[in-house]
């Protein structure tokens, strides 16, 4: 029985999805002020200026998981990346930002092991567009942030038999009770379908 995706699209569309974390990771870190401004350098990705964090132990961390997101959405391992954002002082979730990744029945292949179907790239690009400009303006709704108060983590949900390094380890799921959410856009490479949503903590005095 030929595979239900050839492992170049699947190897585009995780490449692709693993790099749209990280920009939003940078993006949102940015936004929220989780850092400082200094700390901060324009890049120039999907058609936009974006703020990425230069500080090495930041960039580091991040690139070590992208890396690993990478890995699991090559073999279908991963469903979701949630990032959180902390206060210092009491271990709360005050934001968590959820992005989910579906499988897409549309990367069906045919007898001959060819996807049916060809991603358009310019789509995704301008769908990924318009969730890092949503990312952007976010700062409109969310409630401000005393940055210095805060911290952030990265959670992802994993198929049981995911092979996981010791740098991860177990989490609640950090979720927010009786708080807000605004869903954002949503892109799809053929492969996958990443939903984005952000959910927040109303009242953070």
């Amino acid at each position: 029985m030929p595979p239900t995706r050839s492992q170049l699209s699947l190897r585009g569309s995780a490449q692709l999805i693993a790099e749209f974390f990280e920009y939003s990771i940078h993006s949102i870190l940015y936004q929220r002020g989780i850092y400082p401004v200094e700390d901060f350098q324009t890049v120039r990705k999907y058609g936009l200026n974006l703020l990425v964090n230069v500080d090495d132990d930041v960039k580091q961390y991040i690139k070590n998981i992208i890396k690993q997101i990478y890995r699991w959405i090559s073999h279908d391992k991963i469903t979701k990346l949630v990032l959180v954002i902390i206060n210092k002082d009491d271990g709360e979730t005050v934001e968590r930002w959820q992005f989910n990744i579906n499988i897409e029945d549309s990367a069906e292949t045919t007898s001959g092991g060819d996807t049916q179907t060809e991603t358009d790239t310019a789509a995704v690009q301008k769908d990924i567009q318009a969730i890092i400009r949503q990312i952007t303006a976010s700062v409109t709704f969310l409630p401000c942030l005393n940055s210095s108060d805060y911290t952030f983590n990265v959670l992802v949900y994993t198929d049981s038999d995911a092979p996981v390094s010791k740098d991860w380890v177990d989490s609640d799921a950090r979720e927010i009770e009786n708080g807000e959410s605004v869903r954002f856009k949503s892109f799809n490479t053929n492969c996958h379908k990443v939903d984005t949503l952000v959910s927040y903590k109303l009242d953070q005095n």
